[in-house]
């Protein structure tokens, strides 16, 4: 799962190595079918964060506990001191503003009338109305909680961690982790997970005890560290509170290449097309992605698009993430300074004591859950 070079400091005592790793990913992604029966769509390629780990990462799908070493981080090529990891949480439900939006547009589909029935008057197939019949399970309370298969993805992270660092992940060193969460209860739900899996790692076969009794310890909550962008006063001034930041994203919702799909859905729906907007078509888009990753399932929303829908859809919301989280502005890069500044501020202390006294620093573990 370790995947691209990996930045190594040399130091003269001995031939060691402090490692970073980020995985900004879903890490959401490993499939509870066996490979055999797994449910898959062309679309999932362009579902960004909510693609499926192991439609991103095939590698994990024979075995996801098995580690995948990068050739460059051999054990006889360099001892590791420290592991940094910026994990973002496991597979999640819907938000509550999705969930409700996906009603929405589920209220159209079943509130249309007899004299929408002509595409199977004529003989042809309705989506719409096997749309209208598909069962709703998204409830309100779900709000982005984690799902269990969120919780097996944190679990088998760890173990995969374990098995690639077994130094690092000692149980002498055990005490020396550090696991960092925001207060969002996805994110603190994956740190407990994260955590079972050591446990696992360490005592295989016997079922874990409370987080707080674990030898590893409890997460520790810290949303200036891990919601930075929330701490960020001029963020929220500039981008977040400011009416016209997403003004390109807005514009796009409008112009020729989403009209262009708005028309189409309205036509495979049978529903009128100034009923629809981008932000509906959007959350049934994604709703193809929360029923192959939640369920396993290929539900007739996976239907309603093509691949080139995919691709517009898949724009839009990297047009939102280049605004509001990425280069679009100067701030949004700024506000995550903190955090850079915490992870190498630890990778230079390794360094240090470790170039001070090579046999008397055991390795450090820093785990960040963020999002």
């Amino acid at each position: 799962m370790l995947r691209g070079p990996c930045r190594l400091f040399r130091v003269s005592v001995a031939p060691v190595a402090a490692l970073a790793v980020a995985l900004v990913s879903s890490l959401s992604r490993c499939s509870l079918l066996e490979p055999e029966n797994r449910v898959v769509s062309p679309l999932s390629p362009y579902f960004g964060t909510k693609t499926r780990y192991e439609d991103a990462n095939p590698g994990l799908l024979p075995d996801p506990e098995a580690p995948r070493r990068d050739p460059q981080l051999l054990e006889e090529t360099c001892t590791p001191v420290q592991l940094v990891a910026l994990i973002r949480h496991g597979t999640r439900y819907p938000t509550t503003k999705q969930i409700r939006k996906l009603r929405q547009l589920h209220g159209l589909l079943q509130a249309r009338g007899p004299g929408d029935d002509r595409i199977r008057a004529a003989g042809g197939g309705d989506l719409g109305a096997v749309l209208a019949n598909w069962p709703l399970w998204y409830a309100d309370w779900m709000d982005g909680q984690l799902v269990e298969k969120g919780r097996q993805d944190m679990r088998q992270l760890a173990l995969r961690l374990a098995s690639l660092f077994p130094v690092l992940f000692s149980r002498e060193n055990c005490g020396r982790l550090q696991l960092v969460t925001s207060s969002k209860h996805r994110c603190m739900d994956s740190g407990a997970a994260f955590l079972q899996g050591l446990w696992q790692h360490y005592h295989p076969g016997l079922p874990p005890p409370d987080v707080a009794d674990m030898e590893c310890g409890p997460p520790r909550i810290n949303d200036k560290l891990m919601r930075f962008f929330d701490h960020c006063e001029k963020f929220l001034t500039q981008v977040e509170r400011n009416a016209t930041a997403l003004y390109h994203v807005e514009a796009f919702k409008t112009g020729p290449e989403m009209q262009n799909i708005l028309k189409k859905v309205a036509g495979i729906l049978q529903v009128p097309v100034n009923n629809l907007n981008a932000d509906l078509i959007q959350v049934a888009f994604f709703t193809c992605s929360f029923d192959l990753a939640i369920k396993g399932v290929k539900s007739p929303w996976c239907d309603v698009f093509d691949i080139d829908d995919a691709k517009v859809l898949e724009y839009l919301n990297d047009l939102k993430q280049y605004w509001k989280r990425g280069y679009g502005y100067t701030i949004n890069s700024q506000s995550s300074c903190t955090l850079f500044q915490d992870i190498f501020q630890h990778l230079d202390k390794a360094v240090e004591q470790k170039q001070r006294r090579p046999s008397r620093n055991p390795p450090m573990l820093c785990i960040r859950h963020i999002m």
